[in-house]
């Protein structure tokens, strides 16, 4: 999950982007602030409570919509706290009299439309990516790598779309496993390796490590095409094979070298870097 902040009429609202499931999620009590234009944070924070308790004795869905994400505090750590996508909380707002709720929902509505846009002009957003990578200092030569890439991912999930596999749980247990065979450890272990906590591992990625997560998962998209693998049985042996392939050609290269390519290095700020691994 990528995070992020957005800025509605002065107000701070929290938000990451799940690129699995293509899903903002929203701080249920930044939103809440804003619908109760509350300066003080705690009493957004017991407003959203008592109303969670009422939806929950009504039984209401909207509280079993919401997600206890980790996101950034005003302390600077990151906190579990109640998350929805626009969708619940355009339902969400409705249980709020507030002269900010049509404001709010319109909003809400138009980060919903961005992304249509996205998908529709998937330019746009190569675009923007673009733009907060030159922001972060990537070189040129890692840039075109990352884009590359992810054309080389969105071919392979396409595939696994149109072959019975569903987005989520399915795409993230497939990409582990090709992640486990090409570089020896899982997604997360290669986290917790680079200190990242809410960052996309890819981001922080080193060249030689993009280019054999590209090469897995070229290697496991076109094994998949050749046997028209269907269903997770069929997709995880192919997932395992192409992941091995890359890993033969990760052996390789470390052998002549004498370099690992898996590494710790990561891009974020040194300060960071050594609060995270606190």
């Amino acid at each position: 999950m990528k995070d992020d902040l957005a800025i509605f009429e002065g107000y701070q609202i929290r938000r990451h982007y799940d690129e699995q499931t293509e899903t903002w999620w929203f701080s249920v009590v930044d939103i809440i602030r804003v619908l109760t234009q509350q300066a003080d944070f705690q009493a957004a924070r017991k407003y959203w409570k008592v109303l969670k308790g009422r939806l929950n004795k009504e039984g209401s869905q909207l509280v079993t919509n919401c997600y206890q994400l980790k996101m950034t505090a005003d302390d600077g750590k990151m906190r579990l706290t109640d998350a929805a996508t626009a969708e619940t909380l355009l339902r969400l707002v409705q249980s709020v009299p507030s002269p900010k709720a049509e404001p709010i929902k319109l909003w809400l509505a138009k980060v919903g439309y961005e992304r249509m846009q996205e998908m529709a002009d998937p330019a746009r957003s190569l675009v923007r990516a673009r733009e907060t990578w030159q922001k972060q200092g990537r070189s040129a030569k890692w840039i075109e790598q990352r884009m590359t890439g992810q054309e080389t991912r969105n071919k392979l999930t396409d595939y696994w779309a149109g072959h019975n596999i569903k987005k989520g749980d399915e795409f993230a247990i497939l990409t582990n496993i090709i992640h486990q065979e090409w570089a020896g450890v899982s997604v997360q272990s290669h986290k917790n390796l680079k200190a990242l906590k809410t960052e996309n591992l890819r981001d922080h990625m080193s060249e030689a490590e993009l280019i054999f997560t590209a090469l897995a998962e070229l290697s496991t998209r076109q094994i998949a095409e050749s046997v028209d693998a269907t269903g997770m049985t069929e997709n995880k042996v192919a997932a395992k094979t192409g992941g091995r392939i890359a890993k033969k050609a990760r052996l390789e290269l470390e052998a002549k070298t004498g370099r690992k390519v898996v590494t710790g290095e990561n891009y974020l700020p040194p300060s960071q870097t050594a609060k995270q691994l606190k």
